[in-house]
């Protein structure tokens, strides 16, 4: 397994819990059953259904085999600093604004979370590195391939 953070927010645990629970009680049994009907019409070997069902059970497999060793060893957080605090930490969700006034929000999430179009950034992530530990008022430059950006901290808050 790729080493990843082990922090998750509840939120986003929640997700990762209900999507293995969707494969194993829905998708793979479903799967399987439409595998067997395909096998007892006969000839697999020209069989698409079958050799579909069964390349999709493959990748369900997988995926279910990820998801339980993931969910085994992931830390659930669930106690953030109290609102008010201006310090930076896993759960925060930070208000910068970048050298051009450009103001963008992300949330420090698990890397099993991240969602670009929901600002939820990996602490992993070279911008949430870099404002770890920040505070209100704070400067941060992060190194990124298109280049380096400065961004000032504007408000932070947890949920």
């Amino acid at each position: 397994m790729d080493k990843r953070s082990e922090y998750i927010t509840d939120e986003g645990y929640r997700r990762l819990r209900e999507e293995l629970d969707d494969l194993l009680f829905v998708q793979r049994p479903r799967v399987v059953k439409g595998v067997a009907d395909a096998a007892a019409e006969g000839d697999r070997s020209e069989n698409a259904e079958y050799i579909y069902g069964k390349k999709k059970l493959r990748e369900i497999d997988k995926r279910i085999h990820f998801l339980t060793r993931r969910v085994d060893v992931l830390t659930v957080v669930t106690e953030y600093p109290k609102n008010g605090t201006e310090k930076v930490f896993f759960g925060a969700s930070v208000e910068l604004e970048d050298d051009d006034g450009k103001l963008t929000r992300y949330r420090i999430v698990g890397a099993d979370e991240s969602d670009a179009q929901r600002g939820y950034i990996s602490i992993e992530s070279p911008v949430a590195k870099a404002l770890m530990h920040k505070r209100v008022g704070d400067q941060v430059t992060v190194y990124r391939p298109k280049g380096e950006v400065t961004f000032s901290i504007l408000a932070v808050s947890y949920p």
